[in-house]
């Protein structure tokens, strides 16, 4: 049975398009703890190895940003920095030259915060974009029902509602700073 895929905008993470009519492109998480330079790399590259098109490893800390530089230098694949709670790791990251960033809004809740992130485009030291500009990095726009939020999760309709609501909000703060979403989902 042939399923009908969502119409979708195409966004370019680092040479590998994602949505439209593009095939369904194969990401993971690394398991490794990104500050392990060598172990993150060859855990990469046996991804690589296994048909994966495009890397995500988490970034917890400062240490985890800086280590991305090399990271990026040696990974075979685009590299998409998994960011949570601290918006001065999605700038390190930025800087590092990941090809994409993840940032989950419920967890980054602060207006200011998130506007920084999207300040480097509006310097020219970062892009962000969709598929036809392959210069530029998009910005992956979901939501996880952080603590920061009153939620009552025991309220499924409402808990849905409050996450649509909040990952909604995020994406006018991003296109309101020029950013353009790669997507918009809740979990």
């Amino acid at each position: 049975m042939m399923v009908t895929r969502r119409k979708s905008i195409p966004v370019n993470v680092g040479g590998v398009v994602i949505g439209g009519a593009a095939p369904i492109a194969v990401q993971t998480m690394t398991k490794t703890d990104t500050r392990d330079v060598k172990a993150t790399l060859r855990q990469i590259h046996e991804l690589k190895e296994a048909g994966c098109e495009i890397v995500r490893p988490a970034v917890p800390d400062h240490e985890a940003a800086e280590a991305l530089k090399e990271i990026v230098k040696g990974s075979p694949l685009p590299v998409i920095a998994d960011i949570h709670y601290d918006h001065t790791l999605a700038l390190l990251a930025i800087e590092a030259g990941v090809a994409c960033l993840r940032l989950n809004p419920g967890n980054i809740p602060d207006r200011e915060k998130v506007t920084k992130v999207s300040t480097p485009q509006r310097n020219g030291r970062f892009r962000f974009g969709s598929a036809s500009t392959p210069a530029r990095c998009p910005k992956r726009c979901t939501r996880a029902c952080g603590e920061e939020h009153a939620i009552d999760r025991d309220n499924r309709e409402q808990t849905a509602d409050r996450m649509v609501e909040v990952a909604l909000g995020h994406c006018k703060i991003l296109k309101t700073s020029t950013m353009v979403p790669g997507s918009s989902r809740s979990r």
